[in-house]
């Protein structure tokens, strides 16, 4: 006959592997779901423009957030931490991106939003270089699922100017 630590140690490595499979059966589900996520965001109003001592632009706005991302969520999906990012060129670098925005989706239910807000972070640029400056409003997510890899992506809104004067 077999020890009792031989038979907890067949029946704890048995549960493992066990466990091991209904993971990667979750994490492999993923790859059917097809998100159709929308996004919309107005620029409502440039509250603030302004030059800083140090020579940086710093701009304040008010934006309308609307979005609508419950088709990320499946039965694998833990949360959601999405970002809303002012995007645009400058002579020393073709991509700067500014996060102006975040939040943490924590179930389906919280997927469906439209927010009023100002930007959280500061807008700002090092150099004068945003005046009259045209940028794009990016929404990036990142899916956190409960067991597999996390995967991001993005929706990118495009039209937006900045003034040319400080206000």
């Amino acid at each position: 006959m077999h020890s009792f630590g031989y038979r907890a140690n067949a029946v704890l490595t048995f549960a493992v592997t066990i466990l091991a499979i209904i993971c990667a059966i979750a994490s492999l589900s993923d790859n059917f779901n097809n998100p159709s996520p929308t996004a919309h965001v107005q620029v409502l109003n440039v509250n603030w423009f302004q030059k800083q001592p140090n020579g940086d632009d710093v701009v304040s706005l008010t934006l309308n957030v609307s979005a609508d991302l419950q088709s990320m969520f499946t039965w694998n999906t833990k949360q959601v931490f999405v970002f809303l990012a002012a995007e645009y060129e400058t002579p020393q670098n073709s991509l700067n991106q500014i996060s102006l925005w975040d939040g943490i989706i924590p179930a389906k239910e919280h997927a469906k939003f439209d927010i009023q807000t100002t930007n959280k972070y500061h807008f700002a640029d090092q150099g004068a270089n945003l005046r009259g400056r045209e940028f794009n409003l990016t929404l990036h997510w990142h899916v956190m699922p409960k067991t597999g890899k996390m995967f991001a992506d993005k929706i990118v809104m495009t039209g937006y100017h900045l003034p040319d004067r400080y206000r």
